[in-house]
């Protein structure tokens, strides 16, 4: 212990004799670390290898608070605070510090005197953080429907935090009109929410040692809408026909059909007539029903069933017109035989 307080008074001394000869030893950039962990601090521009030190020192916040401390051509002596925390390497005068704790965060003074008239000094700033972990989401248990509900997204995590980033879908999320921020940045609000706030959120939670961040899926029940129905408008008498249904729905919406004004048995997408007759011919009524938001749309589709022919078929009125006009030919030729036959008759 005596050889302890013996060096920290010349090292002292030393240091106040050339404090106003000093020149800059340069550190690049500040430093920070991990409770529990170690950092090295190191100057960028430290003296030639060469040079034959008469001291080199290192003080935690003030000058009087020695680390370690190194004679020229002595062994490195260390203060009892720092005891088996703390190496030195004499030739880069890098200082490792290990096992930190959130009390080493400070100011590291280094200094170098090469001979009796000559001092070099620099200083670097340490910050020690806890490491940031245990991050959460908690997001709302209820369904969320367009239009009518609002969705709170809030964040929880241990560690110094001294950055809190959101993204959705991978892509940082941003504020506007319906999403709204919490002053500390850990909490977000969504209202109304809309099909588009579906998808995969996460909230980063950081320091400069480390990062932690959880992830919410939200899924935003919407529709049904735009509601069409593909199929032909027109069918040759004895082709089977489909009709295809679809809507935009979460979740997937289920499907009925009318077909002119009255309910059919048919509960899928597709309505499917395996041989089509007259009685085909009408309107075909889609309905799409969601059961989260309790909501439903239609769509109507009209077919006629026509006399194939090759794309020049008739039509039924046309088939109807000319039986009529048949009809009508042979009445005719029926009445004026029998008018001849009465006239050479008489």
């Amino acid at each position: 212990m005596m050889v302890y307080y013996r060096l920290y008074w010349t090292l002292w001394i030393l240091s106040c004799f050339g404090q106003y000869l000093g020149q800059g030893l340069q550190f690049p950039q500040p430093a920070n670390g991990a409770v529990g962990e170690s950092v090295v601090l190191a100057p960028a521009n430290p003296p030639s290898s060469s040079t034959s030190s008469l001291l080199i020192q290192w003080s935690f916040n003030v000058a009087s608070n020695l680390i370690i401390g190194v004679p020229s051509g002595g062994e490195p002596t260390v203060s009892p605070a720092y005891a088996g925390r703390v190496s030195l390497n004499i030739t880069t005068l890098a200082l490792e510090l290990r096992n930190l704790t959130l009390d080493d965060s400070g100011i590291y003074r280094l200094t170098v005197t090469p001979s009796a008239v000559e001092t070099l000094r620099g200083e670097t700033p340490l910050q020690v953080f806890v490491k940031v972990s245990n991050v959460s989401l908690i997001g709302p248990e209820e369904s969320l429907i367009e239009g009518n509900s609002s969705a709170n997204i809030t964040s929880k995590g241990t560690g110094n935090i001294t950055s809190v980033q959101w993204m959705k879908d991978n892509s940082s999320l941003s504020p506007s009109n319906s999403i709204i921020f919490s002053p500390d940045n850990r909490s977000v609000s969504i209202s109304p929410v809309h099909r588009s706030d579906s998808g995969e959120y996460q909230c980063i939670y950081s320091n400069p040692v480390s990062s932690d961040r959880a992830k919410l899926r939200l899924t935003i029940n919407y529709g049904p809408d735009n509601v069409s129905i593909k199929g032909p408008v027109e069918v040759d008498l004895g082709v089977p026909v489909s009709l295809s249904c679809s809507a935009n729905s979460e979740p997937s919406a289920s499907f009925s059909w009318t077909f002119n004004g009255t309910d059919t048995d048919v509960t899928t997408d597709t309505f499917t007539i395996e041989e089509t007759n007259f009685t085909h011919s009408g309107d075909y009524k889609c309905t799409a029903w969601n059961n989260i938001t309790k909501r439903s749309a239609s769509q109507t589709h009209a077919l006629l069933v026509k006399v194939g022919g090759g794309g020049g078929g008739l039509t039924t009125g046309a088939i109807v017109g000319i039986v009529i006009g048949v009809l009508v030919a042979v009445s005719g030729i029926c009445g004026l035989i029998v008018y001849l036959i009465k006239t050479n008759k008489m």
